[in-house]
């Protein structure tokens, strides 16, 4: 089974369809009179698709068990076909492509067993997956076409030459995953003005989206948030929410940490903890979604 425990919940929908297609009308009308020996068709066939999408992953191995959250299903009758449409809704961190084909063919394999004694000659056909919505495959329009991008590792040690910048390393590469290219990468020492100074030039020369990772806690020698605060002309407070909301739900001390995002003329200011896990959750918390707010000023500009 994929591990999916880094990837946020959002709204995920998914449409599937498949036909059943009798051999006679005769069929098609014992079952609009409803005078099919094992009952209503369209009745028993729904209530079996509806718990086929729910029980998905216990049949399907590699499927995660998750909340299904709204699930329809219509059938429409044309000719001699029927057309069976399921539609399944989900907040979480994966699709529901699956349990929606799943729904599909239980329902029509219902129908199929209530009218074989009737119809011989039954077929269920062209089961697929009509659309889906929900995940990083929405938000692909929303990636800027460059950036200027710096990332920024404030530590004593490490700027003193003692250990390796882990968190600098892993926000390049996490970035590089979502086609973002670091042009200038820098190890400062926990300084308020050295902080506030290396910000200040990195505006200067347009950079547009600066990180910096470590001093974000509460020790006397984390100052990143408070050099970087008196600099912010526009807050945005939604980027570290979901920064140690992502957190939270995986260990109980991110809510110890004072990381501020917000924009320095046209620069976004991002402050993640100096800790190579904390530095790592919180990428995955806010990218690539952060980067649709580039494409929003533009928009706001023209």
């Amino acid at each position: 089974m994929v591990n999916i425990t880094h990837k946020s919940s959002t709204l995920r929908i998914a449409i599937a369809t498949g036909v059943l297609k009798v051999s006679k009308q005769s069929t098609i009308d014992a079952i609009q009179n409803k005078l099919v020996p094992k009952g209503d068709v369209f009745e028993f066939s729904r209530a079996a698709g509806l718990l086929a999408c729910k029980k998905t992953y216990e049949v399907v191995p590699d499927c995660h068990p998750l909340p299904i959250e709204y699930t329809s299903i219509s059938h429409v009758i044309e000719g001699l076909e029927i057309k069976i449409r399921v539609e399944v809704h989900t907040v979480y961190k994966t699709g529901v492509e699956v349990e929606a084909m799943h729904g599909v063919l239980i329902t029509a394999l219902t129908m199929y067993d209530m009218l074989k004694p009737i119809d011989s000659a039954i077929e269920i056909l062209h089961i697929k997956l009509e659309e889906k919505k929900g995940g990083k495959t929405d938000i692909k329009y929303a990636y800027p076409e460059s950036l200027k991008v710096a990332v920024i590792t404030c530590s004593d040690s490490i700027g003193k030459g003692i250990g390796e910048d882990l968190s600098g390393s892993i926000i390049v590469e996490n970035l590089k995953k979502h086609k973002v290219a670091v042009t200038h990468k820098k190890v400062i020492v926990d300084d308020f003005d050295t902080i506030q100074n290396e910000a200040k030039q990195l505006v200067k020369l347009g950079y547009q989206l600066i990180i910096f990772t470590g001093g974000t806690g509460l020790s006397a020698r984390d100052v990143t948030p408070d050099a970087i605060k008196p600099l912010i002309e526009r807050e945005v407070p939604g980027v570290m929410e979901a920064v140690r909301n992502y957190g939270q739900e995986r260990t109980p001390y991110a809510m110890l940490s004072r990381g501020i995002a917000g924009f320095v003329g046209d620069s976004l200011i991002i402050t993640l903890p100096g800790s190579p896990r904390g530095a790592e959750e919180s990428m995955q918390a806010i990218f690539p979604y952060i980067l649709h707010v580039f494409k929003v000023k533009e928009g706001v500009k023209h």
